[in-house]
């Protein structure tokens, strides 16, 4: 079968970071004509649920950059790759050099996801904080209480962009380590981070799903340079304008802006979806 995997902020997502009722009815005309998608995104699967809430999404779900594999049939996480406290330890000598705060994430078993950080030292991160974690729904914790046998999913932080590049040039160096980041919507000049284990990527996590969900074809979209490793593994890919550069450069197509419904409205011409679209 053939397999669509959406990117969400930037791509399936619109500007106010939700499904549009355009793109909504989009993804319903493709489960009546039983065309298989998913998700592959860099949030993790709390802050996913309530986008993703009634829009068909029934095959198993690639969260944090491929860190996690949630399966809604057998209620589980079937693929984890962790960080231990000392895998990190680079990232947070390298976030504390910089005066950048991390936000540590964890995972244990299904309801608990918890987010770990110090001292905030900026509006950006107080802003973080409240809107996109508390605001979520997680419990924020001091990192002075981070278990140290716990499970990493990743460290993610936010900063001017020479603090958040000079962090990303020491990870790049790590060989148990991967980031990416890039522009942040919170303010100018502002950039995020997100780092991973090295065997954590979109593509990576596509790829164990080819056999068991029988996909013979991947047509994926992204924007970012997180979506790169997934654009590696697909038979197609496809970058909407507002896209980083290298990931257009990558794409078989550049479609329209993210705010616009390209993806809904480039998957309606491609199966013939509605008449007219």
């Amino acid at each position: 079968m053939e397999l669509i995997v959406f990117d969400l902020d930037g791509t399936l997502l619109n500007g106010a970071s939700a499904i549009s009722s355009y793109t909504s009815e989009t993804l319903q005309l493709l489960t009546q004509r039983g065309i298989a998608y998913t998700v592959a995104t860099g949030r993790t699967m709390h802050a996913s649920e309530q986008v993703l809430s009634g829009q068909g999404f029934t095959l198993p779900q690639v969260y944090k950059n491929g860190a996690l594999t949630w399966d809604p049939d057998a209620q589980q996480f079937t693929r984890q790759k962790m960080l231990t406290l000392a895998e990190t330890e680079p990232a947070m000598n390298a976030c504390g050099k910089h005066k950048v705060t991390p936000f540590v994430f964890t995972v244990e078993g299904r309801d608990s996801h918890n987010v770990y950080c110090g001292t905030l030292q900026s509006d950006a991160e107080k802003q973080l904080k409240r809107v996109f974690l508390l605001g979520r729904g997680y419990e924020v914790k001091a990192l002075s209480e981070l278990p140290v046998e716990a499970d990493i999913v990743s460290i993610s932080a936010i900063g001017r962009q020479p603090a958040i590049q000079s962090i990303k040039g020491v990870i790049d160096h790590q060989p148990h380590l991967l980031a990416f980041s890039g522009p942040a919507f919170e303010g100018e000049g502002l950039h995020w981070l997100d780092i991973h284990r090295s065997d954590a990527s979109k593509g990576a996590a596509i790829e164990v799903l080819r056999q068991p969900l029988g996909v013979t074809r991947v047509i994926c979209f992204g924007d970012s340079d997180n979506d790169l490793s997934l654009f590696e593994v697909a038979d197609e890919r496809y970058a909407p304008n507002n896209a980083l550069e290298q990931v257009k450069a990558s794409a078989d197509e550049v479609i329209g802006h993210h705010d616009d419904d390209s993806v809904a409205r480039f998957l309606r011409h491609r199966y013939q979806l509605a008449p007219g679209h």
